[in-house]
């Protein structure tokens, strides 16, 4: 019951965490439109989202909270606040020398990184401009990061997952109230600002219950310690094997810079109604599931440690397959009901939604990616995912290679769609191999039960396949904004008790779902 406890909390906050980036990404379209300015601040966002992923959330986590539950376990409190000390004090020195790299070096990274904005002068001013403001957002990040994997390992869980919360309201408030203040500057500085204030708050929130715990330490460098020695070791393959997906995106950004205005926008807006259920469900269980998985092994449970993954697994698949087919049969009418207005056309509207259609194929493999990616990391085994992201980077660049050069054969405009199915596709490799060195580890497999499971799975989503079509019969987006709120809501309630019904006519019951 604490694994569940601790995922309702965690999906719960970020459940209002998504419901305010929608709000977000509603007021940011609205006023800015998926047009070249908003391009350029999607593209130098990005860059610093990436490596507080790759380094903060992704790596750094990943390699950390196995090492601090094993000394929480096994060691004194004082020589966990020596380990955290020493932790801070490299974190800190180390994002510090990056943070300063990046922005003396913006031109160049933001030429190698995004070189077809380099064809408009003053658009790549800009983006230079951006980067500069919203890269140290990196640093107070990646401290925020250092402060959740410490609350998570003992068990804190809400604290953490409500500070995302404070990026959306910081970027709301700068888009509505800075932006028309920034003249002469261009509007789209506001959200910069918006970024930077946002990630001072979100690690002034995590400071007061690290001080009530007795881990707020003082930093200290000390390269020899053991468990940062540890950390680091761990932290190196993983830099690159955790963050597969995020790199991917990169590589999606740097083709979409080179196609036609809107296309970065139009992939961003696809990409972020994708990590609504990611980020319930997925990122949720993997943020709940890996302390638990690295105090199994600490403890040698190997069978409650393959009975932790099979609970997530199937929880996953629960909701993950549904919400992949809702939203690539629901694409338009989402996108039509929740963006256009204001700046954003029907146009924006149609090629949004062919990159969610084609981006909601991928949402299960990410989510199981969030499972199977621990039972590895909980082990303190880096390298197994390492190999693994070097092939779905691999299959990535393939894809998208081979999909752009038919879409350019056929004469086909949207080729930003390209990027979208090659971002699926590369997803379902990094799952698949994940699980199949899982199995041939006998770390954990799809036992027999699973048959009857996937058989109920089934029958209850083409339920829902069958409830939705009728159901989009009687959309219309051509109606007021109410009346379309009203309508979608309806079509969401009507696939999920169907879906429900459908479940429970075939066995499945609630109870079957216990850790």
């Amino acid at each position: 019951m604490a694994l569940w406890r601790s995922t309702v909390i965690v999906s719960a906050m970020t459940m209002l965490s998504r419901i305010l980036g929608l709000v977000r990404d509603m007021v940011l379209l609205n006023v800015f439109g998926a047009g070249k300015d908003f391009d350029t601040f999607v593209v130098a966002f990005r860059i610093p989202n990436f490596f507080r992923r790759l380094f903060a959330e992704g790596a750094f986590s990943q390699a950390f909270i196995p090492v601090l539950t094993e000394y929480k376990t096994s060691k004194t409190h004082e020589e966990v606040q020596i380990l955290v000390s020493r932790v801070f004090g490299g974190l800190l020195l180390i994002m510090s020398l990056l943070t300063v790299i990046a922005m003396v070096a913006a031109p160049a990274i933001l030429y190698a990184y995004a070189g077809g904005f380099a064809d408009d002068p003053e658009k790549f001013a800009q983006l230079i401009d951006l980067f500069r403001l919203t890269f140290p957002y990196l640093l107070f990040m990646s401290l925020t990061a250092f402060a959740s994997s410490i609350l998570n390992s003992y068990g804190s869980f809400t604290t953490p997952a409500f500070a995302p919360v404070l990026l959306n309201l910081s970027m709301i408030l700068a888009a509505l109230f800075l932006a028309p203040k920034m003249y002469p500057d261009p509007a789209i500085m506001s959200l910069g600002w918006g970024v930077l204030i946002a990630g001072v708050l979100q690690l002034a929130l995590q400071l007061p219950e690290l001080w009530r715990k007795k881990l707020l330490i003082p930093p200290k460098l000390d390269f020899k310690h053991e468990g940062v020695q540890r950390i680091l070791k761990l932290m190196l393959p993983a830099l690159f094997g955790v963050s597969v997906t995020q790199i991917n995106l990169l590589l999606n950004t740097f083709w979409a810079s080179h196609m036609q205005d809107g296309s970065v926008s139009w992939l961003y807006t696809a990409e972020r109604m994708t990590e609504l259920p990611l980020g319930l469900i997925g990122v949720a269980i993997g943020t709940v599931i890996l302390p638990s998985l690295s105090s199994r092994h600490a403890e040698q449970d190997a069978e409650k440690f393959r009975g932790m993954i099979d609970w997530a697994a199937k929880v996953i698949i629960l909701v993950g397959v549904p919400a992949s087919i809702a939203l690539g049969m629901l694409a338009t009418p989402i996108i039509q009901t929740l963006f256009q207005h204001g700046e954003f056309t029907f146009r924006d509207t149609e090629m949004t939604a062919l990159a969610l259609q084609c981006m909601s194929a991928g949402v299960i493999s990410f989510m199981l990616i969030k499972v199977f990616a621990p039972g590895f990391y909980a082990q303190q085994d880096t390298k197994t995912p390492v190999r693994i992201g070097m092939i779905t980077v691999f299959a990535n660049m393939l894809i998208t290679i081979i999909l752009l050069g038919i879409f350019h054969l056929i004469g086909w405009q949207a080729q930003h769609m390209a990027l979208a199915l090659a971002s699926s596709g590369s997803a379902l490799v990094n799952a698949g191999l994940l699980y199949v060195a899982l199995h041939r580890r006998n770390i954990y497999r799809f036992e027999g039960h699973w048959k009857k499971t996937i058989v109920q799975f089934a029958v209850a989503n083409i339920a829902m396949i069958i409830a939705l079509w009728f159901g989009l019969q009687w959309f219309n987006g051509e109606t007021g904004a109410i009346i379309r709120i009203v309508s979608l809501i309806l079509l969401c309630v009507l696939g999920a008790a169907v879906y429900g019904i459908a479940l429970l006519a075939t066995g499945f019951r609630p109870r079957h779902l216990r850790p």
